[in-house]
């Protein structure tokens, strides 16, 4: 079984940073996976997205053009790249920052404000955790507590932010229910 989830987004939302968690969960669970980061030439403030493909066998390629799964982060991203999205999936939307629908009956649309979410936690940065956190909640692509130990391992060199991280992944857990 083979997942491909596109994280995307504008630079500076920690796009990247998401799709490397799932990477480290899903590797930390004994998967195939794949990590391929794209961002444009602005880095902060230009289009940022990554793949993050996920298998229980050798990957044949790395290049995904129908994803199963988005998780968008602004507008634009969704505009972009929801029409591509396999039947079934779970489509994330930021509702913080996006008020369009995803117009995709045939999946699993999860709205969750992660930008507000995040700025209640005291830090607007962490919105890609809210995210992250609500999309493996919902999808169950890997277990939550993977996900947890991947956070505080990833936040391990700067201590002081693993509590706010942490409530950032709880706060996407209760979002996505």
């Amino acid at each position: 079984m083979q997942s491909e989830v596109m994280f995307a987004g504008f630079g500076g939302q920690g796009i990247l940073l998401s799709g490397k968690l799932l990477a480290h969960a899903a590797m930390e669970e004994g998967h195939e996976v794949a990590w391929v980061p794209s961002y444009g030439p602005e880095m902060r403030g230009g289009t940022a997205y990554c793949t993050v493909v996920i298998s229980d066998r050798p990957i044949g390629s790395p290049v995904i053009k129908n994803p199963t799964h988005l998780v968008a982060m602004n507008r634009p991203s969704l505009e972009k790249f929801a029409p591509v999205i396999k039947p079934h999936g779970v489509i994330l939307i930021n509702s913080s920052l996006i008020s369009i629908e995803a117009d995709r009956p045939d999946c699993d649309v999860l709205k969750v404000p992660a930008t507000d979410l995040a700025k209640k936690l005291g830090n607007a940065r962490a919105a890609n955790v809210v995210a992250i956190s609500a999309f493996v909640a919902r999808s169950g692509i890997v277990e939550i507590e993977t996900l947890k130990k991947c956070v505080e391992n990833e936040f391990s060199r700067k201590p002081k932010l693993i509590p706010m991280n942490m409530a950032a992944v709880e706060a996407g857990i209760e979002a996505a229910q």
